[in-house]
């Protein structure tokens, strides 16, 4: 069940919303100006590190699948943890997927991201 948190979009870190932004039209190389040189990433227990490598994912991830994605939640951890929650759907298999996209930011970029299944 999808579950929708009261924190909107626009209280989200500006690095945050904008990454997401990138992200969500498959724009790389703006997604990684928000990183840190050291950013890791984590998505599907798979681990990229440094900006080059995270970039590599950014570019490659889904480009197989044709899909949208809503983001439905958002909230703080704390100063420095946010997470987003987005519903996809598209071509990919189950055709419906809804992921938490854990954020830590450090001196207003992101330096690790975890992308996992949201535990409803």
């Amino acid at each position: 069940m999808t579950q929708h948190t009261d924190l909107p979009s626009d209280l989200l870190p500006a690095t945050v919303r904008e990454f997401f932004a990138a992200h969500v039209v498959r724009d790389a190389d703006t997604a990684s100006s928000f990183l840190t040189e050291d950013a890791v990433v984590v998505d599907q227990d798979e681990t990229f590190r440094g900006r080059e490598e995270v970039h590599a994912f950014l570019r490659d991830a889904g480009s197989e699948f044709e899909y949208t994605t809503e983001q439905i939640g958002a909230r703080r951890v704390d100063d420095a943890h946010w997470v987003v929650t987005v519903r996809l759907e598209g071509t990919f298999p189950g055709g419906v997927a809804e992921l938490d996209y854990r954020f830590a930011v450090r001196d207003d970029l992101i330096a690790e991201l975890v992308i996992a299944n949201h535990a409803a």
